[in-house]
C-alpha cells in the first residue's frame, strides 16, 4: 500500500483469527499442568465411595502438593493429560473470542469512528457467547482427561476423537455442550441489559 510504512497497516481479521489462536496455544503449553492439578483439586471430594465419608487421607494438597503427587503417582506425562483438547480449546476459544473482537465491534458500530463502551461490551459479549458455544465442546473433552487418573485403572477415553465419539454416543449429541447454556443465558440478558441502557 502506498504512503503505509509495515507497522501502519492494520492486520486483518484472518491474521488477527490465526494469531490469537496460536498465542493463546503457545500460553496454555505453560500453564496447563497448572489447569491439570485444579482439575484435580475441584473433583477431589466427588469421587468417595460409600466406605469412605472423608474421614480418609486427603490425596492432593495444594496446586504444588498436587503436581508432584501426580508426578510421583502417575508420572509428568500426568500434567499434560487432556492437552490435544486444551490446544484445540484455545485455538478455537481464543480465536473467535479475540480475533473477531475488532469485526464485530465494527458491525455494531456501523462503520463509526466513535466507539462508546456499549459498543465494546456488545462486542465482547457477542464473541464470548460465540467463543463458548464453539469451543465448549474441547473443553468437555479436556477436562474429562484431566480428571482422568492414568495410574492403574483402565482408561475410559483412548484418544481426543475417541472421547468426543463415547460422549457422544454415551450421552448424547448434547453431552458436548455441558454447562453452556447457562453461559448464554447470561450473554443474553447482559444483552438485553445494554440494549436499555443505550
Amino acid at each position: 500500500m502506498v504512503g503505509f510504512r509495515a507497522g501502519d497497516v492494520p492486520p486483518t481479521a484472518t491474521v488477527k483469527f490465526i494469531g490469537a489462536g496460536t498465542a493463546a496455544c503457545i500460553a496454555d503449553l505453560f500453564t496447563f499442568p497448572l489447569d491439570t492439578a485444579k482439575v484435580r483439586l475441584q473433583i477431589q471430594g466427588e469421587t468417595k465411595s460409600p466406605a469412605n465419608t472423608g474421614h480418609g487421607p486427603v490425596k492432593y494438597r495444594g496446586v504444588f502438593g498436587t503436581i508432584s503427587t501426580m508426578v510421583r503417582v502417575e508420572g509428568p506425562r500426568s500434567l499434560y493429560s487432556g492437552l490435544v483438547a486444551g490446544l484445540q480449546r484455545q485455538m478455537s476459544f481464543a480465536s473467535v473470542r479475540i480475533g473477531l473482537y475488532d469485526s464485530v465491534k465494527q458491525f455494531y458500530t456501523k462503520g463509526s469512528d466513535h466507539v462508546g463502551i456499549g459498543s465494546r461490551l456488545m462486542a465482547g459479549c457477542t464473541t464470548g457467547a460465540m467463543a463458548v458455544a464453539l469451543a465448549q465442546p474441547t473443553d468437555v473433552v479436556k477436562v474429562r482427561f484431566q480428571a482422568q487418573i492414568s495410574a492403574g485403572a483402565s482408561k475410559r477415553y483412548h484418544g481426543t476423537m475417541d472421547a468426543y465419539r463415547t460422549i457422544a454416543k454415551e450421552e448424547g449429541f448434547r453431552g458436548l455442550w455441558k454447562g453452556e447454556p447457562g453461559i448464554i443465558r447470561i450473554y443474553f440478558i447482559i444483552k438485553y441489559i445494554i440494549n436499555l441502557l443505550y
